[in-house]
């Protein structure tokens, strides 16, 4: 026969399960200790600490996978050069002589090339050096496809830990498998499916390295990401150099990959606000507990997790006294246990909830629009450098080391000015100078001008690149982030297609159309919200109730 106290424990316990948020629960002595509802914002910047050493750590390690990316994304700029060529001394009948400009009017054989790429093995060249520009379009039309559907796996069941692991192992693979291609067919065929692999990866990396980081120091994380991203491109350049055939440079860029799959990601942690909204509440609450022991803080038992859509919900009556024990380290474990009784229900998200709620609908379209506009600049502006007559190797490296101020400037601005103002100035600079080049010609000392606005160019959008991996990332709540900044990245991968078609308009057009595409996304910007300070919302209700302002304004 059950006891009273044991029927009013058991009532309590089905009370709990139907009610799943926790107010209050009752120590020994009778002495109440609220438990609190947080959200992981408010438990880093209470508890954990919001970027200490464990965030330190696990962002260090995430973002070496930015390296990776840079690795496949830029190989083809030394495995698809055109290689230098010289005259065959003594050939019959040859007219060839080396002040020729190009190859293209010499006699077969008369001739021969300096080094090795895809392009002398295959003969990409003249009329066919079309097909060199296909194979960049093909993979970055590769990374579109795979921005897609990596951003939602990451969302769903499969977490941002397990769509990283998944797209490295698929970048060794394919990466090496691109190095045995018999054929050009082969070659594009194992391109496009690197790019949908490579199209995952700094998107997976990038969330997964923010998300554990408070408010306050996330956006300056997020920005120091790109700084992973510049120094692979000058690291490949190096590895170009020791591997010039450019299928043992497709081996040796792929491996990387391989190392960090080994030896990087088993010490990397799943993202506990993934965790949080498919309803695995005691994983996250373990990592949160972790961050706050590994920073010298300690989280309480009573410092409940929750969704910020439930911090609104009604009181629950606590529990009664005869259920608690009389040993502090006992009552900690059924606070614990209660907890997990009390996991929020399973939140999932997709780009069809974007779609339908008006709030996310109108931010979407305008990060598409921007992230495209920004991307024609950035990389049609990087094919025009590439293009001076310099030692490659070189230029790559300096290419890649003089995006780092923009990244340096860009997240020292980006706390005191906040994320609107920044991306609408760096467009504008950027713009302004691409104007500026577009108005002096090719000739004399005018060249020297139009290098420089070029360069400025990059400097300016360099910055917007990377802040609008944050900005996007902070516009959508945690169960449509990834499926939000994947649809973005695939905008950004359109107008990395986009630019080689505009540089090859040649003349003043190519800084013209890159103007039009810095300022105009600078105007596009001017309608979206400021997310400075402002809380990183988990779900799409609580970003509707709890929608600020300023939101409520522009959108």
């Amino acid at each position: 026969m059950p006891t009273t106290s044991s029927r009013t424990a058991e009532n309590w316990e089905a009370n709990s399960r139907e009610t799943p948020l926790l107010q209050a629960a009752e120590k020994e002595g009778g002495e109440r200790a609220v438990v609190e509802r947080l959200c992981i914002d408010e438990m880093l910047q209470k508890y954990c600490g919001e970027f200490g050493r464990w965030q330190l750590k696990h962002f260090m390690l995430t973002s070496l996978a930015w390296a990776l990316e840079a690795f496949h994304t830029m190989v083809m700029i030394f495995a698809d050069r055109e290689p230098e060529w010289r005259c065959v001394e003594g050939a019959a009948g040859s007219r060839c002589h080396s002040g020729a400009s190009s190859v293209c009017g010499l006699e077969p054989g008369s001739w021969e090339w300096v080094g090795d790429s895809t392009v002398a093995e295959w003969g990409l060249f003249c009329t066919d050096k079309f097909k060199v520009g296909l194979v960049q379009a093909v993979f970055f039309g590769g990374c579109m496809i795979g921005a897609g559907i990596f951003g939602h796996l990451s969302d769903s069941f499969m977490g941002r830990k397990g769509s990283l692991t998944v797209v490295c192992a698929l970048n060794t693979v394919f990466g090496t498998l691109t190095a045995f291609s018999p054929n050009y067919f082969f070659y594009v065929f194992f391109r496009l499916l690197t790019g949908c692999s490579t199209g995952g990866v700094g998107l997976c990396a990038f969330v997964l390295a923010t998300e554990p980081v408070g408010p306050k120091m996330r956006g300056t994380a997020g920005m120091s990401t790109f700084y992973f991203f510049s120094t692979g491109i000058a690291i490949l350049s190096a590895i170009a150099y020791i591997f010039p055939t450019w299928r043992k440079l497709y081996i040796a860029s792929s491996l990387p990959s391989l190392l960090f799959l080994l030896f990087i990601l088993p010490f990397i942690s799943e993202s506990p606000r993934w965790y949080l909204v498919r309803g695995r509440t005691n994983q996250a609450r373990k990592i949160m507990a972790t961050i706050a022991a590994t920073n010298g803080n300690h989280l309480p038992p009573t410092a409940r997790l929750t969704l910020d859509d439930h911090q609104s919900a009604p009181p629950l009556s606590p529990p009664p006294s005869s259920f608690m024990s009389k040993d502090p380290q006992e009552d900690d474990g059924i606070l614990g246990s209660f907890a997990s009784s009390c996991d929020v229900a399973v939140t999932a998200g997709s780009l069809i909830d974007v779609i339908r709620s008006r709030l996310t609908r109108a931010r979407l379209v305008l990060a598409v629009v921007i992230n495209f506009l920004c991307s024609v600049v950035y990389y049609g502006l990087s094919l025009n450098v590439v293009n001076l007559e310099t030692n490659l190797y070189l230029t790559v490296i300096l290419n890649a080391v003089a995006e780092m101020p923009a990244f340096m400037i860009t997240a020292m601005l980006l706390d005191r000015l906040g994320r609107k103002p920044l991306t609408i100035a760096t467009l504008w600079f950027s713009g302004a100078f691409c104007l500026a080049g577009s108005l002096v010609g090719n000739v004399g000392i005018w060249k020297g001008v139009r290098m420089i606005c070029g360069i400025l160019g990059i400097f300016g959008m360099a910055g917007t690149y990377n802040l609008l991996f944050i900005y996007t990332a902070e516009l959508f709540p945690t169960v449509v982030r990834n499926a939000a900044l994947g649809c973005a990245t695939q905008a950004a991968q359109m107008g990395a297609i986009l630019a080689p078609l505009v540089v090859v308009l040649g003349g003043s057009l190519p800084f013209t159309v890159f103007a039009l595409c810095g300022i105009g996304g600078g105007l596009f910007a001017f309608y979206l919200p400021e997310t400075l300070n402002q809380p990183l919302f988990d779900t799409l209700t609580g970003m509707e109730a709890k929608g600020n302002a300023v939101t409520s304004t522009h959108v």
